[in-house]
């Protein structure tokens, strides 16, 4: 079997069953076929600059709904996206920073990273593959009572940014665009839930409003103060590396001792820990400047 394998990949070659050796051996390396690799793009992204890759769920509104999210805010929704994106940094280990909020995730590489030599779509198809695989694998343990009803989507796009105050401008934009979006929502639901208006007549209601106009209707309508809303929801979710000091039981053998004996060992580990906290500010850039240091 393995003969008549060397000799159809000969003759692929263009080399003759009994060719000299050094035929042979090209045939198995190359074959004629093989100009079709010409067609490939190059999508190598530019170097020195910050690789961000950014994923969305694909009509999620629709999935949301189906599978009985709680509304404005559902925190088993917002824990598995944050378990996901977990998952896709201890995986892809030169992702600096990452930030997510309702069904988005934004992952940065490190500006030095050659991981998958630095092109775009093995970048792109990476984290949102998986991300998407970890989401059904994790559905169980945070949607207890609520079957999957199908897969859920993902689609993904990738920006560079060349300079630090680039990259933090961006994440302060998508935190900023949290708190519109949260402020919106908890307005919204709490006309729809607790006042007994249509989604239409609510969306009427809140058109043209301001931000301090949203958050009076909350006070005044609901007894609500907006700043005492989870920081979960009005923040998001920052992944960022930090060392951890894990206690872990041990069996050990003393000398002279016959039995293992249990003792505790404290043990220091490098993992992804979620904040919800302000980005837009210096005081976080300022707490861990080691997401921006050029050699980390």
């Amino acid at each position: 079997m393995l003969r008549c394998c060397r000799v159809a990949a000969a003759i692929a070659a263009g080399c003759a069953p009994g060719s000299p050796r050094g035929c042979r051996g090209l045939a198995m390396a190359k074959s004629k076929f093989e100009y079709v690799r010409d067609f490939e793009a190059d999508d190598t992204v530019l170097p020195n600059c910050w690789i961000v890759v950014r994923l969305d769920g694909r009509n999620f509104h629709r999935f949301s709904e189906q599978h009985e999210f709680k509304k404005p805010n559902d925190d088993r929704a917002l824990q598995l996206m944050t378990k996901c994106a977990q998952t896709v940094m201890q995986e892809l280990e030169d992702i600096a920073i990452a930030y997510g909020q309702s069904d988005e995730y934004s992952f940065v590489f490190k500006k030095k990273s050659r991981w998958f030599k630095r092109r775009a779509s093995k970048f792109m198809t990476h984290v949102v593959s998986q991300f998407s695989s970890s989401y059904v694998f994790y559905w169980k343990d945070y949607f207890k009572d609520q079957q999957l009803l199908y897969p859920p989507g993902f689609d993904g796009r990738i920006v560079l940014y060349p300079s630090n105050q680039n990259l933090k401008d961006y994440l302060s934009w998508r935190q900023a665009d949290c708190h519109i979006n949260n402020l919106y929502n908890t307005v919204f639901w709490m006309l729809v839930q607790r006042s007994g208006l249509t989604p239409v007549q609510a969306q009427e209601r809140l058109q043209g409003t301001l931000a301090g106009d949203k958050n009076e209707i909350l006070f005044s309508e609901f007894n609500i103060n907006y700043n005492n809303e989870p920081l979960m929801y009005r923040k998001g979710t920052v992944l960022i590396w930090q060392k951890v000091n894990e206690v872990i039981t041990k069996k050990i053998k003393l000398p002279k001792e016959q039995e293992e004996k249990e003792v505790e060992v404290t043990r220091t580990r490098t993992k992804v820990v979620p904040l919800h906290c302000d980005i837009i500010g210096d005081q976080f850039w300022e707490e861990y400047p080691e997401i921006l240091a050029e050699d980390s």
